[in-house]
């Protein structure tokens, strides 16, 4: 059983390093897909939200399935699904047919990203110790990846439909070879969805909600890093393009090792003490950053950002796929489904209000859900504690 179960963490870290290769050769491409198209930056900002949208639609539908017939079945059909889609974007050839098969990836990617999480969530239980801050990390490292091969092939003149559709074939394989190591479901799913299975199924518990929310938060500060730290170092300090990259990558990097490390820290604190201090933490370096006037300080602000932030995440899916273990894969849907709009939000809340305050001084709305989350910690308390109140609540 111990050799099966570390096959199963195995398998589930190249899910997690599938899944952010994936999505990390569409991003490489992005550029050379938009001058073969004929798009402006403004369209394709349009088309990106079809991308979103499409996740989101993805982690809902997923979720209830996840739970239904296990996420065993449902991570390796979500992984080739994601990887098929991926070389949709590649073949376009006008707007509409671009907008499709970004919507199309878009549900992939959802799809693989909640039944994946929910298949982390059951490892962790197996393992009975925190795992799922590594996964996490899995997934950077599979866009550090991406951003290597991508770069080389693109060097090597090959198209994007060429290296899109290797990708999907490679990624169709991966998927099918890491199948039969993933862990089977603790116990059977329902052959009959009664009565009681559709009430649960609608009626999200309060306290998935309020992790959702603070998900939300958390990954709209992730959003607005992605976004705007670039052009916060560019445009606020004047620092000359190749520096100002480095806010980005300071922040990705440390984020990264960050999530290395968080998992040995929350078998020891408690995953609590991860959200709690990690929320502050990112918010005293965005502070720093927002309040800089020097390109190193500047930098070192959205270092401690990301590592602040690196273990958030993990511990609201973890708490989230604790509380009710015949309903992981609806409860994670709620919470990525939530987050991911928040990372959407970043540029869309921050943008308009560059209008009436200095870029900088808008970094002080992330800085305020990173206190919030920082309060709130003790929702994401182990289930022996917090989940008994939501099975009362709903028995």
């Amino acid at each position: 059983m111990e050799r099966h179960l570390r096959a199963a963490r195995l398998a589930t870290f190249a899910y997690f390093v599938l899944n952010g290769f994936l999505m990390g050769m569409w991003i490489v491409h992005i550029p050379t897909i938009e001058q073969r198209v004929g798009i402006g930056h403004a369209t394709l900002g349009w088309l990106l939200l079809l991308l979103g949208a499409g996740a989101f639609v993805g982690m809902q539908v997923v979720g209830p399935l996840t739970d239904r017939f296990g996420a065993r079945t449902v991570v390796p059909l979500s992984a080739a699904l994601c990887a098929a889609t991926v070389a949709l974007p590649g073949l376009a050839g006008n707007v509409w047919t671009l907008g499709a098969a970004l919507l199309a990836l878009g549900m992939g990617n959802g799809c693989l990203d909640v039944s994946m999480n929910a298949h982390a969530v059951q490892v962790e239980h197996a393992y009975r110790r925190p795992v799922m801050s590594a996964f996490h990390a899995a997934f950077s490292i599979g866009g550090v990846l991406a951003a290597l091969i991508g770069a080389r092939t693109l060097s090597w003149g090959w198209t994007p439909a060429t290296t899109l559709l290797s990708v999907a074939a490679v990624g169709i394989a991966a998927s099918v070879l890491a199948a039969p190591a993933l862990l089977r479901p603790e116990r059977a799913p329902a052959a009959e969805p009664g009565a009681g299975a559709v009430k649960t199924r609608r009626r999200t518990p309060r306290h998935i909600w309020m992790l959702a929310a603070l998900a939300l938060m958390i990954m709209l500060c992730e959003g607005v890093a992605n976004d705007w730290s670039t052009l916060h170092l560019r445009r606020v300090l004047d620092a000359p393009p190749a520096t100002a990259a480095l806010a980005y990558g300071a922040f990705a990097t440390a984020m990264t090792v960050g999530r290395l490390l968080t998992d040995r820290l929350a078998a020891r604190y408690g995953p609590a003490a991860i959200l709690r201090y990690g929320a502050a933490l990112a918010a005293l370096g965005l502070t720093a950053a927002a309040l800089s006037g020097q390109v190193p300080l500047a930098l070192a602000g959205w270092a401690v950002f990301g590592a602040g932030l690196s273990g958030c995440v993990p511990q609201l899916f973890s708490a989230a796929g604790h509380a009710d273990q015949d309903a992981t894969g609806a409860n994670v849907s709620r919470v990525a489904g939530l987050g991911y709009l928040g990372m959407l939000a970043g540029p869309a809340v921050i943008g308009p209000l560059t209008r009436f305050v200095p870029l900088n001084v808008t970094f002080f709305l992330p800085v305020a859900f990173c206190v919030v989350a920082a309060c709130a910690a003790g929702i994401v308390r182990p289930p022996s504690r917090a989940a008994e109140p939501v099975e009362a609540e709903a028995a």
